[in-house]
């Protein structure tokens, strides 16, 4: 009898950490993408993840791959941006493309660069992220895929937004 309660009070606990850890395998959706393009080349997906991972980290610091390529965050008050009131246009760190202008540019207090708005819509790409236990926005660079930051309501007139981004997925280029 005693061996029957057992059984039955440790089958519920096992089989909800064996369905934890299947469905935590890929939560925060790297390589779902690169995994799509892979299987139209008649690769396997760790080959395109190896060939992207290879590039990427040829091209950029070791940090700058973390936050665009893997949907990393850098540490607050660390960017070399955040602080900056230089004049000039922020562009994606990967592939130059044109994001936002110093102009949009203020002091959020948060310690990463924030903007009130982007250069043009068509700049990037937003989508919605529920990692980490929140529900936000991800920005994402609409030429490369590259991630940037988030986007929050909590902004200044005349949008009201607050583009949070970190200054590893930016370059700049003085007016």
């Amino acid at each position: 009898m005693a061996n029957n309660f057992l059984k039955r009070h440790y089958f519920l606990p096992a089989f909800i950490l064996l369905l934890l850890a299947s469905t935590c395998n890929n939560e925060n959706g790297v390589g779902k993408k690169d995994s799509t393009i892979s299987e139209k080349r008649g690769g396997t997906m760790s080959e395109t993840v190896s060939e992207e991972d290879k590039k990427w980290k040829e091209i950029l610091t070791e940090e700058q791959y973390m936050v665009t390529r893997k949907k990393g965050t850098e540490a607050p008050f660390t960017g070399k941006y955040y602080n900056s009131k230089e004049k000039g246009i922020y562009t994606c760190i990967c592939c130059g493309n044109d994001l936002f202008s110093s102009e949009t540019k203020y002091e959020s207090g948060t310690g990463w660069p924030s903007f009130f708005s982007v250069i043009s819509q068509q700049a990037i790409k937003e989508e919605k992220d529920v990692s980490h236990g929140m529900i936000r926005i991800e920005v994402m660079c609409s030429k490369c895929g590259a991630h940037l930051g988030h986007l929050f309501d909590d902004g200044p007139p005349p949008t009201m937004l607050r583009y949070c981004i970190n200054s590893a997925s930016l370059n700049f280029k003085k007016k």
